[in-house]
């Protein structure tokens, strides 16, 4: 990455403008413009913005507690399909924010490749949004015509304030859980003749292995500095902030891909 001239906006501050962009369209436009400024070297690795406790959020989709959503069945109908890409589309735009703020949030006590790291997996959630948004646009509907759940901010919220903790719920549980979930996803959807959707999922799931790889590679690194043993230290912030997250089925070759041996989570199960 080149670096930044001298008076080069505030990376920070380009990035807490990205989080309060409440339009879909904008948030995801805002994130890959951060990602290629960033890359390009047009941003400065400076710090003075404070990210937001909470993102924006547009009108739509009403959020409910994860309790009170309505169940949306296995997606072989063209409703229950409908269903799916609209709560894939709600996950991966809030994920835009979580990569984001774990680069805004984090990123001047972790580093510049940090910062790039994130700030590329929020360029990719921005792409995987659009093409579900677009998916779903082809199928009669749009993001925001079904309620979601408010549950995927919390665990950012709750993590604000370390690291260790963050990259131990988010991309090391939270994603790597659609590692587990997303192969039979895209048999459902080719079982139902739904080619597209499934090259849409694929590319998704390749990517994420990518991003929990990441942030793999950042935890293990974070806890060498700290004289931690990597395994026990994300054991114990799993059972202090997801006790119930990690259960089976898990797809052992795609955690192995992506940093996380069955070492971290086998005995958790």
């Amino acid at each position: 990455m080149p670096a930044a001239p001298p008076g080069a906006p505030d990376v920070a501050q380009a990035i807490r403008g990205a989080l309060l962009a409440g339009d879909p369209r904008a948030k995801a436009m805002a994130a890959r413009a951060v990602a290629r400024d960033w890359r390009q070297g047009r941003l400065a690795f400076s710090f003075a913005a404070v990210m937001p406790d909470r993102p924006a959020r547009p009108e739509r989709p009403e959020l409910l507690p994860p309790g009170r959503m309505p169940r949306r069945g296995r997606g072989q109908s063209e409703r229950g399909r409908i269903a799916l890409y609209h709560a894939l589309a709600h996950i991966e735009f809030v994920a835009i924010d979580l990569a984001l703020d774990m680069a805004g949030r984090f990123g001047a006590a972790m580093g510049p490749r940090f910062v790039g790291d994130f700030l590329a997996i929020a360029a990719d959630e921005a792409m995987h949004f659009a093409l579900l948004d677009r998916r779903l646009r082809t199928l009669g509907s749009h993001y925001g015509a079904l309620p979601a759940h408010d549950g995927l901010w919390d665990s950012a919220h709750a993590t604000r304030h370390d690291v260790a903790a963050r990259l131990a719920v988010v991309p090391m549980a939270l994603e790597a859980r659609g590692l587990d979930v997303t192969p039979m996803m895209i048999e459902r959807l080719r079982g139902a003749g739904d080619e597209r959707g499934a090259v849409i999922l694929q590319r998704i799931l390749d990517d994420e292995i990518r991003h929990v790889r990441a942030g793999a590679m950042h935890f293990i690194a974070l806890c060498a500095r700290r004289d931690e043993a990597p395994e026990d230290t994300w054991k114990s912030l799993i059972r202090l902030h997801l006790p119930r997250a990690v259960k089976p089925p898990f797809n052992d070759s795609a955690r192995e891909a992506a940093g996380l041996s069955r070492t971290f989570y086998a005995t958790l199960a």
